[in-house]
């Protein structure tokens, strides 16, 4: 099976409608769905898996703008799709810009929704692979104590081991154990290695 078939498709919209054709259009192509007709159902039988959310904007009770704003502050990964209807644009670009991936004007063409869908569900599955990435890498950063620490950080700029044994005030000798055991904690291969996983983590 692959990643697009793993895939959830979230749909949140109060007509029943639109949900019975959307369902329709993404189990036609093979897409596992969940369909919840308001946002506080979605909010309380929904995971965060890899997949996508297909969000109407204008609801009853909550508003699919104040559904995203709780998931952005609950740092749910599901990327966003807004169903809107003709006058709610301005709405849609203000929901673009507070994280939402795209949106889609109703009515649309089930090829158009598709197509996003499926650049939601590629971009949802990278992010999760980026998160995951740097889950781990934080992790190997964390088992290093703070002496290799601070010499991992001044090795990536390049300083050579006798520098930084002049530089801490330590025998050369220790700063090549310490470096040796950066590199097997941080499970690096190379010095580049080493130096794209900290700019993964954010560290340089």
């Amino acid at each position: 099976m692959n990643d697009t078939q793993k895939a959830k498709i979230y749909i949140v919209d109060d007509d029943a409608g639109v949900r019975d054709m959307i369902e329709l259009m993404v189990s036609s192509v093979g897409y596992d769905y969940q369909s919840f007709p308001d946002a506080n159902s979605f909010l309380n039988g929904f995971e965060d898996t890899h997949g996508c959310l297909l969000l109407d904007i204008r609801m009853p009770g909550m508003s699919g703008m104040v559904l995203q704003e709780k998931l952005n502050q609950q740092q749910v990964l599901l990327p966003v799709i807004f169903i809107t209807g003709h006058g709610d644009i301005t709405m849609a670009v203000e929901a673009i810009q507070n994280g939402a991936f795209d949106f889609m004007e109703k009515p649309f063409r089930e090829f158009d929704l598709l197509n996003k869908i499926e650049k939601a569900i590629e971009s949802d599955l990278q992010n999760r692979v980026d998160l995951e990435q740097r889950q781990e890498i934080d992790k190997r950063i964390g088992s290093l104590t703070k002496r290799e620490n601070e010499i991992m950080f001044l090795v990536t700029q390049g300083k050579a081991n006798k520098v930084i044994a002049i530089d801490l005030n330590i025998a050369q000798g220790t700063v090549e154990i310490h470096r040796s055991r950066i590199m097997q904690k941080m499970a690096a291969r190379s010095l580049p290695h080493l130096m794209r996983m900290l700019v993964v983590a954010g560290q340089l």
